[in-house]
């Protein structure tokens, strides 16, 4: 079934080879001209004329950035106006300085206000965030209203500091949580007082943008003198690329990943043309040098420090997956997680273990909440359940947080509850909703590898492989030894969209029907129906009386 699926698992551009058959004679494409929609907003910001006088963009807050804008508005304006870029975060080099003796100004100072009058000024998200007591005077400024330079000896006063009016326009750049801060500085900055504008940081790809895209590649060559790449570089370079952005459909547009990418490349090719084994092994290194965390990680479940079965079936136990990211680490890496849920005689409540000892986030908990209300309805219960379940992640001892492991929990706790045993060669990442839909999740990549490694480590069986919402399908970039397996059948991948379509691989039972006399609802309305049948439970004395003699 799977070995069809391996294209699947790695982007594919064969319908694209006519365009990429053009790239030679591709006209070049600026950071500008891929970004439509904040080009037009740049030619809007500067056929304006009135009350907004304010541009907000939201993207990387890098000065490479910020000279890219500059250099357009001063295409785009052919010196008409001055057009100045800063990084500066004192205030005082905005409005300017005057020194004073005897409360009279000896000095003057000029500021990026007075030196950029009647044109633009390029400023970071950081400046307004660093001086939030200055905004309200450089917001009058850029209204237009008077203002004054800063004295910058506080001992000499002044009487009367000096005041006039500027005719500027300011565009600021930040990433989203610098504007998130920047609209508590100021409710009313988005009320008609600016223009707002994003950075995209990446490009959806067809037959009319990939040509964008490859006139990018080949403006990004020129300006950091970058060698040719040739087209099976470029097809490598966009799997990465699709890594890189989660999505096999988007290519990246990110100035920094491909400037270090290619410039990695380029100490590989000696000055000639860069090939696709060349940004192989860019990214290979890449990940050699930051694979220390991981590896220690792959030592301890090989070690048995960590338990996670590859063989075999087990109740109540299932591989989970999980993306860790360590603070300070450059690199998300996957690593597989044993869930268990154990079943007693109860209220029909399951008990979130991380929820209860503060490790699991609300969105673990919404998740879990959520499998249970399914479950509960796929049974069509008039009572509740007369079982109650414990589920944890076994050897965690770090917050769990997210829905992803909302399909893994449900079928652990479905074995447990049904006793039907699990099959330990698979794992399952997804979450799911009241109706049993499974949904996307993300880190994919990471997920399937870090088990992949698992299963290579400790032997494949042929069996082994990964559930997934097949609505991820389009998320995958797998590495190339991963699609290898999946190819040549050791390794496998099973899309699936519903639960009823998880069961019969994991447990090889249907999950519901009227036509299969065993299925996983039968299995546990008649474990509950036979304890309706039976006696009142004994009490505890009687049963530790019991257990004894």
């Amino acid at each position: 079934m799977t070995q069809d699926i391996w294209r699947s698992v790695t982007p594919q551009y064969d319908e694209y080879e006519a365009q990429f058959a053009q790239y030679s004679s591709i006209p070049e494409k600026t950071l500008l001209e891929v970004q439509p929609r904040l080009a037009a907003t740049l030619s809007q910001f500067i056929e304006m004329e009135g009350f907004t006088r304010l541009l907000l963009i939201n993207a990387p807050d890098n000065s490479i950035y910020r000279q890219h804008i500059e250099q357009s508005l001063q295409h785009s304006l052919q010196g008409r106006c001055p057009v100045l870029r800063t990084e500066t975060l004192n205030m005082a080099d905005i409005f300017g300085q005057i020194k004073a003796n005897h409360g009279a100004v000896t000095q003057h100072i000029p500021g990026l206000l007075e030196q950029a009058d009647g044109g633009y000024l390029i400023v970071s998200a950081n400046l307004l965030l660093a001086n939030p007591k200055y905004w309200p005077a450089l917001k009058a400024a850029i209204l237009g209203e008077e203002s004054s330079p800063i004295n910058c000896d506080p001992e000499s006063p002044i009487l009367q500091l000096p005041r006039r009016r500027f005719d500027i326009r300011v565009i600021v750049l930040g990433d989203r949580t610098q504007l998130g801060d920047v609209d508590y500085l100021d409710a009313d900055i988005h009320a008609g007082l600016c223009l707002f504008s994003e950075l995209e940081p990446d490009i959806k790809l067809n037959a009319e943008t990939l040509l964008d895209y490859l006139g990018f590649l080949k403006w990004l060559c020129r300006l950091y003198d970058l060698p040719t790449l040739t087209t099976e570089a470029i097809h490598t370079l966009m799997k990465a690329g699709a890594r890189y952005t989660e999505d096999q459909n988007y290519a990246p547009l990110c100035l920094l990943w491909h400037r270090s990418i290619l410039a990695e490349c380029k100490g590989y090719t000696q000055g000639k043309t860069i090939e696709a084994l060349d940004v192989e092994a860019v990214i290979r290194q890449r990940y050699d040098r930051a694979s220390y965390l991981p590896q220690r990680a792959m030592d301890d479940i090989l070690d048995g420090q960590v338990i996670i079965e590859t063989d075999g079936k087990q109740i109540g136990q299932v591989n989970a997956l999980t993306v860790v990211d360590v603070a300070g680490h450059p690199l998300s890496y996957g690593e597989p997680a044993r869930i268990s849920c154990v079943v007693h005689f109860g209220d029909g409540d399951i008990s979130d273990v991380e929820r209860k000892v503060e490790l699991g986030g609300s969105l673990h908990a919404k998740g879990m909440m959520i499998m249970q209300a399914f479950v509960s309805s796929a049974l069509d219960l008039d009572v509740p359940l007369p079982f109650s379940a414990s589920v944890v992640f076994e050897q965690s001892y770090s917050e769990v947080d997210g829905d992803s492991a909302s399909l893994a929990e449900l079928c652990a706790w479905v074995s447990a509850l049904s006793g039907l045993p699990i099959d330990q060669q698979k794992a399952v990442t997804g979450a799911v909703d009241q109706f049993g839909r499974v949904q996307a999740v993300g880190g994919l990549n990471e997920k399937i590898e870090g088990f992949y490694r698992v299963c290579e480590h400790q032997g494949f069986t042929g069996h082994q492989g990964v559930i997934m919402p097949a609505s991820n399908l389009k998320h995958l970039a797998l590495h190339p030894t991963v699609v290898e397996s999946i190819k040549q059948g050791q390794f496998s991948i099973w899309p699936v969209e519903t639960v009823d379509d998880v069961m019969p691989i994991l447990l090889a039972t249907p999950f519901r029907g009227k036509q299969e006399k065993d299925n996983v609802l039968r299995r546990i309305a008649d474990r509950i129906d036979n304890f309706d049948k039976d006696d009142t439970p004994d009490t505890w004395f009687e049963r530790i009386k019991n257990k004894l003699f």
